[in-house]
């Protein structure tokens, strides 16, 4: 079996990426996408001549695989890194703000002038903060028994009083576990601020998006697909997915090799029972977390900087998304929501009374400020849950049946369910197809083009 042609049934961040890592490695790909666009979880789309984000998607420093996909676009131009991590903090019960910033001190010395100055916490608990920081250090998250703790456990056993909690912890947590600490894997948030935080300085550093996300992710992977001579179907969901004879057939269409980049419950329903080392109902386990994004135009600006993180509120993180969406007066603000179990079924009206009013108090909006347009996105499988006891429930890339792999932030990459994750995924997927099948490697291997 020469195997030259695979599908991949998925059109997110890790279906584009094994998708074009297995182009240029000469297979014959086509890929398939339930929706109109390619993007995933990462999309847009247009509302009264504005660009909308469906949720506000940053990276790290650190995510090199997820930078190495931006690269393979072509597209690094159309994003912006910090040059050094720069956090800044509203308080709704204060009117001076504060700032979580490094210093160019290696790691872990070039955090420590902003945790000894950190204006939310009292002197001695800023002491426990860091010693706690340097215990998290020491944590090993490829350990099993420390993905079945949780990481609200963990901190207080460590001398973090809720409010340590609520200003450091959760105020990073939150947004990258889609979960409070209290509800947390202490694996994965070992590898957040392990990886983020503490193994390098530089490694914190946030970038965002200069453009919107359909234009950084799905059209720009659409051009790179299509020159080198990828198939891409959109509007096409696979319905079976069955082997047959020594390759694999995806709605009675012949392949050699598939790759599911798709959501946990998608995945269930269309490998084989036998594929994939878990009991009947594991996507299920697994679970997901919602997202939902509040996003409101107002009559002028209300905010100089691009992001604001939130304490001593509902709120979050708070964006600038005015460029991004093509804006020409007034300003667009979005408030990202993670966790948000309780919300994502509330309606528009409901959301609106609650939230603009600390809105209105975080950024100190003066009352003659004029809201010209509230509405909501929610992505109600934003994430799979992060809780404790997951690594179990996360699938290999490999699956027991030749042929056949899977990708998908959700699976076994040791990383959160993030962009970077997502990537990880596919160039797993593909790594596996490589490894199980050296000998079936086309010979036709392409140099990337952009």
């Amino acid at each position: 079996m020469t195997a030259s042609r695979v599908a991949v049934v998925g059109g997110g961040l890790a279906g584009l990426t094994t998708a074009l890592r297995c182009a240029d490695e000469g297979y014959a790909v086509t890929l398939f996408e339930s929706r109109r666009q390619l993007g995933g979880l990462t999309y847009s789309f247009q509302r009264d001549g504005l660009w909308i984000d469906n949720g506000q998607h940053v990276f790290l420093n650190c995510c090199t695989a997820y930078k190495g996909f931006l690269e393979r676009l072509g597209v690094t131009d159309q994003v912006t890194i910090q040059d050094r991590l720069d956090v800044p903090i509203r308080s709704e019960l204060h009117t001076r703000g504060g700032r979580l910033r490094r210093t160019g001190l290696p790691a872990p010395l070039h955090l420590g002038s902003t945790l000894a100055r950190y204006r939310w916490l009292r002197p001695a608990a800023r002491a426990r903060v860091v010693r706690a920081a340097l215990a998290l250090g020491r944590v090993d998250r490829t350990d099993p028994e420390v993905d079945r703790v949780s990481f609200g456990d963990w901190l207080t056993e460590h001398g973090q009083d809720q409010r340590a909690i609520d200003t450091v912890w959760d105020l990073i947590g939150i947004a990258t576990l889609n979960a409070p600490a209290e509800r947390a894997s202490l694996a994965l948030a070992a590898t957040v601020f392990q990886v983020g935080l503490l193994e390098s300085a530089a490694n914190a550093d946030i970038g965002w998006s200069l453009v919107p996300l359909q234009e950084l992710h799905g059209d720009a992977a659409y051009r790179a697909l299509a020159a080198v001579g990828a198939t891409i179907h959109t509007r096409c969901k696979v319905r079976e997915v069955v082997p047959s004879g020594d390759g694999w057939t995806v709605d009675g269409a012949s392949f050699d090799a598939v790759v599911l980049a798709v959501p946990p419950s998608a995945a269930e329903a269309l490998a084989p029972p036998e594929a994939i080392a878990q009991e009947s109902g594991w996507a299920e386990r697994l679970g997901s977390t919602p997202i939902v994004n509040l996003h409101v135009v107002y009559d002028r600006t209300v905010l100089e900087e691009p992001f604001v993180a939130a304490v001593d509120s509902p709120l979050q993180w708070v964006f600038d998304r005015t460029r991004q969406a093509g804006l020409a007066e007034g300003q667009y603000i979005a408030a990202s929501l993670s966790a948000a179990d309780d919300l994502v079924d509330e309606p528009v009206p409901v959301l609106r009374d609650r939230f603009l009013p600390h809105l209105e108090r975080l950024l100190r909006i003066s009352p003659d400020t004029r809201v010209l347009e509230f509405f909501v996105t929610r992505e109600r499988e934003a994430t799979f849950r992060q809780q404790p006891g997951t690594v179990g429930l996360r699938a290999s890339a490999l699956t027991a049946l030749p042929g056949l792999y899977l990708a998908g932030a959700w699976t076994d990459t040791g990383w959160p369910a993030t962009m970077e994750g997502a990537v990880r995924s596919g160039e797993a997927a593909v790594a596996a197809l490589l490894e199980r099948s050296p000998a079936d490697r086309p010979t036709g291997h392409r140099e990337a083009v952009v």
